[in-house]
């Protein structure tokens, strides 16, 4: 079933965010209403509560087997944003001021940005690395910053805007021989990429629903045997006491169905949606002046960010009207700023205001692709022959 309309815009923002897929919904329903299962999953005192319960735990198993984990490991929240809050508030907040020590990078997503610059101003001490011109992180730039006081490192799984992958297997190793936790924010992977927690040495992974076709408001934190965290929230004992209320059975069930959804399709959809963009790619590198920006090889299927030269970066996304595109992170959308990822990269701020995130998903089809790219080129064309005429002859070049 498509997103979009027949003469609707194509939809390439799926890495902001997916439909619920229709089985999720149905799942879902069935969860809201008297005749479903409405229990609260605490209230084990009665069958609806029992009943609550065996479908969030049938979700949670889902999840689980998505994950590669354990299914007590996984501790539900409303989305990967908390998810990673707990991590990073959870693992350094147990600790004494003075003994606080934070490894992360210049390219995480700001649910990992923002809180680590919130620990700084609480007196944690942060170590921000710097990536290559691709945004990979250096594994043995990781064993440097380590400290004999580091205890979490947070580094991205998949990236969110430019679809590098973090070489986690080599920096977890060099975590464990240190003795610190690592943390990673998986929610671009998860149901993209096979994962296996039982060999991958992470210890705390977050993870959201909605970008795998769930729906939105929830997500997990794993949290592996080696860490301890204290809770941000109080008020019950829900979720190992680490999140306590009422769990939202309707959101985890819709979530344990879409990871069922995603296991099912990780032995094709991944290529399917690697071929996908590289379609979208070879087209848009025809055009003189865009430039890719993150790895070619090793990248997130499905995710392509370019930049523009000669092309004022509001004014491309405004004149694509058939084409639902965004310039970098959802949640950093409403800032009318250079994407601090790509300066990050070594982009000039001029390049950074001009850049797409194109993201294909479940629904997209070469079709969709072709019809997007023909949008693009029309009006990179069309606003560089409005442009003035030095941009243009350095777009040309």
């Amino acid at each position: 079933m498509p997103v979009h309309a027949e003469r609707g815009p194509v939809y390439l923002d799926y890495a902001a965010t997916t439909p619920v897929d229709p089985c999720v919904a149905a799942e879902m329903m069935d969860c809201l209403t008297a005749e479903g299962v409405f229990g609260n999953p605490s209230s084990a005192i009665h069958a609806y509560g029992r009943e609550a319960r065996e479908r969030v735990e049938r979700a949670r198993a889902e999840v689980a087997a998505l994950l590669g984990a354990e299914p007590d490991r996984l501790v539900f929240t409303s989305g990967a944003t908390e998810a990673a809050n707990l991590a990073l508030f959870g693992v350094l907040r147990a600790e004494a001021a003075a003994a606080r020590h934070l490894l992360t990078t210049r390219i995480e997503h700001r649910a990992v940005r923002d809180p680590a610059r919130r620990l700084e101003r609480e007196g944690c001490a942060v170590t921000w690395l710097e990536p290559d011109c691709e945004g990979r992180i250096d594994p043995e730039s990781v064993r440097r910053a380590l400290r004999p006081e580091t205890r979490l490192v947070s580094i991205i799984l998949a990236h969110n805007e430019i679809g590098v992958i973090q070489d986690l297997v080599a920096i977890g190793s060099i975590c464990r021989a240190h003795g610190a936790l690592l943390h990673t924010d998986a929610a671009q992977a998860v149901g993209k990429l096979p994962l296996d927690l039982a060999t991958l040495p992470v210890d705390l992974l977050s993870c959201t629903a909605h970008k795998l076709y769930g729906p939105k408001g929830v997500g997990a934190l794993y949290v592996g045997p080696r860490a301890r965290l204290q809770p941000m929230l109080y008020g019950g004992s829900q979720e190992r006491g680490l999140r306590p209320g009422t769990l939202a059975t309707h959101q985890i069930v819709g979530f344990g169905a879409a990871a069922r959804l995603a296991r099912e399709a990780l032995g094709s959809e991944p290529e399917r949606l690697s071929r996908l963009r590289d379609r979208l790619w070879s087209r848009l590198a025809a055009l003189p002046g865009v430039l890719r920006n993150g790895p070619a090889r090793g990248a997130l299927p499905g995710l392509l960010n370019v930049s523009v030269e000669g092309v004022e970066g509001e004014s491309l996304v405004a004149a694509l009207t058939d084409v639902a595109v965004s310039t970098g992170s959802a949640c950093s959308s409403a800032q009318r700023e250079p994407s601090y990822v790509l300066r990050a990269l070594g982009r000039r701020a001029a390049l950074a205001e001009s850049s797409l995130r194109l993201s294909v998903g479940r629904y997209t089809t070469e079709a969709d692709v072709d019809r997007a790219a023909l949008a693009i080129e029309t009006a990179i064309k069309r606003l560089r022959a409005l442009a003035p005429s030095d941009a243009a002859a350095g777009a040309a070049r």
